[in-house]
């Protein structure tokens, strides 16, 4: 997957690109699958609060796994799928470094939204233009079910953050939201955005589940500074000649099983609904 000129200018200029149908029908079923085998177990938890910061509400839920790949083969692959290190690298340049990945589900009915911020408030990164996130839409996002929403161009502002009371852990700004853009996109589609971006999300009231997939990338030259996410020597190389396809820091090559992956988690999905004879 190549972008074209005219994308990687976009994002450089903007902040942020979207990306429809990035990810094949076959590779979403197979995340939606994976989150749902993630929620059984336990591994996502509700982040949102009654206002305090602290009491975790009973009637709004922003349900978050992060970090996600010692969790799941298959979110641990993701990042290693070819067309990801290719694209973020046209954005950001190389070597491509993975920095963290997570997932935000918003419930069906009481899916709580993401307050403003900006990822580099966090992360501390020199460069705000050389991190972005790619964030995969796993189900249709649109207004009504409270889609990605970015403010272009203001990826070199550093705004102010405050505690978010409704968050047990996140912080928010207060951007200018006339500025801000909602970015609806189909299931599959990606929206890329700079470290530097406000982004926030809506609430969910809709009759259906809907889930967003964060997935966190720096250039090898940021990753000295860079703050938060997986620790500096477990950040993989995924480009570069640094890059052990994940063996120096998982053990085991990843690199080349993101086909395989997807396959087991369909393949299982279909052999557990098969009626036993």
């Amino acid at each position: 997957m190549q972008l074209t000129a005219e994308q990687v200018e976009h994002f450089q200029k903007e902040g942020w690109l979207a990306v429809p149908d990035f990810w094949t029908e076959s590779e979403i079923q197979a995340m939606r699958l994976e989150l749902k085998r993630l929620i059984e177990i336990g591994k996502l938890r509700n982040v949102a609060t009654d206002g305090d910061g602290s009491t975790h509400s009973q009637t709004v839920f922003n349900l978050q796994l992060c970090p996600m790949s010692p969790h799941s083969d298959l979110f641990r692959a993701m990042p290693f799928a070819p067309k990801v290190a290719q694209v973020v690298g046209q954005l950001i340049g190389e070597p491509v470094v993975f920095h963290l990945d997570q997932v935000f589900i918003k419930p069906a009915h009481h899916g709580a939204g993401t307050a403003w911020h900006q990822d580099n408030a966090y992360f501390k990164t020199p460069d705000p233009l050389k991190g972005t996130a790619l964030w995969t839409a796993v189900h249709d996002a649109t207004l009504a079910n409270g889609t990605i929403r970015v403010i272009p161009r203001m990826f070199r502002e550093e705004l102010f953050h405050e505690r978010d009371p409704f968050s047990d852990h996140h912080i928010r700004c207060y951007p200018d939201e006339a500025q801000a853009i909602p970015v609806e996109i189909g299931a599959g589609g990606a929206v890329f955005f700079a470290y530097g971006t406000p982004h926030a999300t809506g609430a969910n009231n809709t009759d259906k589940d809907r889930a967003g997939v964060a997935l966190h990338f720096i250039n090898a030259d940021q990753n000295g500074q860079a703050l938060v996410g997986f620790e500096q020597e477990k950040r993989p190389f995924l480009t570069g000649s640094e890059a052990t396809g994940g063996l120096r820091e998982y053990g085991v090559q990843i690199a080349g099983t993101w086909e395989q992956e997807v396959e087991k988690v369909l393949t299982s999905q279909e052999r557990d609904t098969i009626p036993n004879p």
